[in-house]
């Protein structure tokens, strides 16, 4: 069955486009990253072929590539795309992000940066986000200018913090004499 068959509100990519990964089955998940069925079979049929033969994810997660490729439809090259999204979830379910450095106060954050942008030869204007525990979750130079001027317009500060979530922000403006 042809994919161009299926009415587009059913088709997997187009259903996470409007609704997001999250409203997704699994099957319709794997049917995205296989791509493409066999000439007899639709790739929504055949990702849930896959997830029935390995009774779901949780023996899925750990598959070689020969329990793999002994399916009728998956081949060398859908079966290391399989094995790397599945090692690429389990990276990122055990990601954890480095200690992050406090500020408590006005030296901590000149020496954060201070090292850094000790040698520059133009303006830099940085920009430190803090999380609620003054934990440093960013650091953005938003403006180098020229040699004696920085112009910043604030909404391109603000954007950067909304966009972390950040509770508190930090302005160094390092000027070359």
């Amino acid at each position: 069955m042809a994919i161009k068959s299926v009415p587009k509100e059913d088709r997997p990519r187009e259903r996470l486009l409007e609704l997001g990964p999250a409203h997704l089955s699994n099957a319709e998940l794997f049917a995205i990253l296989l791509g493409s069925g066999t000439r007899d079979e639709s790739v929504t049929l055949l990702a849930q072929r896959l997830l029935m033969h390995f009774e779901g994810l949780q023996l899925l997660r750990d598959a070689t590539i020969e329990e793999l490729t002994a399916i009728k439809g998956i081949g060398t090259a859908k079966g290391v795309l399989i094995l790397a999204a599945i090692e690429l979830g389990q990276r990122l379910y055990r990601y954890k992000p480095a200690e992050r450095y406090t500020i408590r106060s006005p030296k901590d954050g000149a020496d954060y940066v201070m090292e850094e942008m000790r040698n520059l030869s133009q303006e830099h204007f940085v920009v430190l986000f803090l999380n609620t525990k003054n934990h440093i979750i960013h650091r953005q130079t938003i403006f180098i200018g020229s040699l004696n001027a920085s112009i910043v317009h604030p909404r391109e500060i603000f954007r950067e913090a909304v966009r972390r979530s950040a509770a508190s922000i930090i302005f160094s403006l390092i000027c070359i004499k």
